[in-house]
Order: C-alpha cells, then structure tokens, then sequence
C-alpha cells in the first residue's frame, strides 16, 4: 500500500473540477444554443448566438466549475485524511 501524498489533492481536484467545467460548458452551450435558435424562429428574427457564449454557456460553466472545485477539495481531504489513519493503522499492525 503506498503512502498517501498530500500535495496530490489539489492535482486531482483541479482535474476533476477542469474536465467537469469543459463538459457543463459544452452542454450549457448546446442548449442554449438550441434555445436561442428556437426563441428567433418562433419571432421570426434571426438569433445572435454570441449571447448564447457570453451570458449563458460561460457563466454556467464556471460557477459549475467553482462549486465542483470546492466539493472535489472536500473529498480528496476526506479520502487523504482516511487514507493516511488506514495507513496507521496498517503500519501499527505489523
């Protein structure tokens, strides 16, 4: 079993928290651009997607973002701070 390393808690967290950011932003974006699309074809006006990148996609997937960044930070302590009493304990074992 190896040791548990603390320095790799915000390593795993930032991942987590950046690949959780991408996905949000790509499905945030998708739907708000279907959305936009739609609402222009029911007033029969042609739709300005940038508004679908600047205020909706973009705020979404950072305060996505954020709040993943902070619950991944919660649990990689959580499971560092278990992990190094499991090891302890194992090393008390012997």
């Amino acid at each position: 079993m190896h040791k548990p390393r603390w320095y790799m808690i915000p390593v795993r967290a930032g991942f987590v928290a950046f690949l959780v950011t991408l996905v949000s932003f790509a499905l945030s974006l998708l739907l708000s651009l279907i959305g936009i699309v739609l609402v222009a074809k029911l007033h029969s006006t042609t739709p300005d997607l940038r508004f679908a990148y600047r205020h909706i996609a973009l705020p979404v997937a950072l305060s996505v973002g954020a709040i993943v960044l902070v619950l991944a930070l919660i649990m990689e302590i959580r499971h560092y701070r278990q992990s190094r009493a499991l090891a302890q304990i194992a090393r008390a074992s012997r």
